[in-house]
């Protein structure tokens, strides 16, 4: 793998000798991150480049770019056919870092780096992009960005098995790690990380603050000097009593302890999971480069971000309280059309809090669809890793209906239907999900 990075590296420095650069990134996290990452490095390079930052991606998006070289960060490897065709044509020098699958060859006219090709570990794209700077920068210009590829794998929930490439990231970000509840921010008041905050979602806690205090009351957690202990406080005898009112209203304790990653930022110890969800919260709600700005330690779109993720929060709270009332049940699965009561950018945050909540059983598919535009965008997620593979289900579902964009993971996977095939979709979602029922 990561002589597979230092030989792209190597043609990526000759590439943009002398010509400028476009950097196409995803949207969410993993995605920020690795576009903050290769800005800093590049402009301790002083290279030209310009960046831009997508949903999904785009197949014209190669005919409107005018620079000879093109990286594409966290997307590309499920359309690299059609990367390559449009390349074909307009004689780009393309390299691709990503981690989602590959479902066709790899062209001889892409410079890809995925693990994909080299049945390795699970590695981020913001790991995979810090590890290709660390080849192209000095070393000790690049070890402090090591901290937000920290924050696009935490962001892509690749912090629960850590590989070793993941360890040297963590290693180079100086993370600390404490064991304690999944339960962001862990640098905050226990009773707003309770309310307002995510890793878990708790029945009758989440976004109830009546609930909140009769819990931290059965747990015999009190205010000290007004106010209520962080996470990372509390005490080990306090921890344990918070788990056990926890347990009590969850239907499965698995993955409800785990690490908690802490890191400098802003010269203040952060929660690397609150911060991950803040950056995913400004691009989801149509900020990427106030995003990409508080990656780069700006202190202006710091204040903004927190507004922003405020009402990020208020926003997933009502879709949460939607889906309550409004989701399908089946034999193994969930479905949730949305339709435009929850926004096309968050609908997958909703589905993978619910896949997580450990509502359902170990296997269960959820689906969500929101409106956007004329579009209809669907996330799929399996609840405990383990079972179908929810890119494949969404495939089976759209391989008769026209301009469908497919991608993801095994595990979460999404997919653009035109509106005019909505039923359409749902009815073949409901035939996949029954097919792979009589498979098992």
């Amino acid at each position: 793998m990561q002589q597979s990075i230092k030989a792209a590296s190597e043609k990526f420095l000759a590439s943009i000798r002398d010509k400028t650069l476009t950097v196409i990134s995803h949207f969410d996290t993993d995605g920020i991150t690795s576009a903050a990452i290769i800005a800093r490095t590049l402009s301790r390079l002083k290279k030209k480049f310009s960046i831009r930052i997508l949903k999904q991606f785009e197949p014209s998006i190669l005919e409107e770019i005018k620079n000879d070289v093109v990286l594409f960060l966290d997307l590309g490897s499920s359309n690299l056919k059609k990367i390559a065709q449009l390349n074909s044509q307009s004689n780009k020098e393309v390299f691709v870092i990503d981690h989602h699958e590959i479902t066709d060859e790899v062209p001889g006219n892409i410079v890809v780096i995925n693990p994909q090709l080299h049945k390795g570990e699970e590695i981020s794209a913001s790991g995979l992009t810090y590890l290709f700077c660390k080849e192209i920068c000095q070393p000790g210009h690049i070890q402090e960005l090591a901290k937000l590829a920290v924050l696009g794998m935490v962001g892509d929930m690749l912090d629960q098995e850590l590989s070793k490439l993941n360890n040297e990231i963590l290693k180079d970000a100086e993370v600390i790690i404490k064991k304690g509840l999944l339960l962001y921010p862990a640098t905050r008041p226990l009773h707003k990380a309770l309310e307002y905050g995510s890793g878990l979602y708790i029945p009758g806690i989440t976004g109830n603050s009546r609930g909140v205090f009769d819990l931290l009351a059965e747990a015999g957690i009190r205010k000290e000097n007004d106010s209520f202990k962080s996470l990372i406080d509390l005490s080990e005898e306090e921890m344990s009593k918070l788990l056990t009112a926890v347990l009590l209203r969850k239907k499965d304790s698995k993955d409800i302890i785990g690490n908690i990653y802490l890191l400098r930022f802003f010269n203040k110890l952060e929660d690397a999971r609150e911060l991950s969800a803040m950056i995913n919260a400004c691009s989801r709600l149509g900020n990427p480069e106030i995003a990409i700005a508080l990656c780069l330690n700006n202190k202006k779109a710091r204040s903004k971000a927190e507004e922003i993720y405020a009402n990020y929060k208020q926003q997933i709270i009502q879709a949460l309280n939607f889906v309550e009332q409004n989701k399908i049940e089946g034999k193994g699965y969930v479905i949730v059309n949305a339709k435009d009561m929850i926004k096309d950018t968050i609908i997958g945050t909703i589905i993978s809090i619910i896949s997580n909540s450990k509502t359902y059983p170990v296997g269960t598919v959820v689906v969500g669809l929101a409106y956007d535009n004329d579009k209809i965008k669907a996330s799929a997620r399996i609840c405990g890793r383990d079972g179908r593979n929810v890119r494949q289900v969404l495939e089976f579902a759209t391989k008769d209906l026209p301009e469908v964009e497919c991608g993801g993971h095994p595990f979460a996977a999404g997919c653009l239907v035109n509106k005019n095939f909505e039923q359409n979709f749902i009815n073949n979602l409901h035939k996949a999900m029954e097919l792979e029922v009589v498979k098992i």
